[in-house]
């Protein structure tokens, strides 16, 4: 027993020092590894584009959809420190909720707007001869 321990009234034999753990850590070569994979996450989709490289639209937006699932994953990893350790179970489990919430809102905005093209937009003619008002 040191005399620090007998002072403080501590009588601990071996030392403890999870409980100095405030959060996660990181180190600048796992926010550079994550930097880097952000921007190569963004710059492939914008050439994949920009070339046109994807004709089809729906092909288009599957690919930059699975490149943005990735580049969310790896923010959480590298950026937010959300993994499925133990101690991270309230973090996940908030992103899961958070996930699903996002998920409710994008779908149901997507079929509002699409009910509201369907439904709201008058299928004008528009023809010569419907734009021109009849002689008298």
């Amino acid at each position: 027993m040191s005399a620090h321990d007998i002072h403080a009234g501590h009588a601990h034999d071996a030392h403890d020092d999870h409980h100095h753990e405030v959060g996660p850590h990181s180190s600048f070569s796992g926010y550079m590894t994550g930097f880097v994979l952000s921007v190569i996450l963004t710059a492939i989709p914008f050439w994949l584009i920009m070339a046109k490289v994807i004709e089809g639209r729906a092909t288009a937006v599957l690919v930059l959809g699975a490149f943005a699932i990735v580049q969310i994953l790896v923010h959480m990893y590298y950026f937010l420190h959300i993994d499925s350790k133990i101690e991270a179970g309230w973090t996940l489990l908030s992103t899961i909720f958070t996930i699903i919430f996002v998920v409710i809102a994008l779908s149901g905005t997507l079929w509002v707007m699409f009910h509201m093209n369907a439904n709201m937009m008058p299928n004008h003619d528009m023809s010569p001869a419907a734009t021109t008002t009849p002689q008298p």
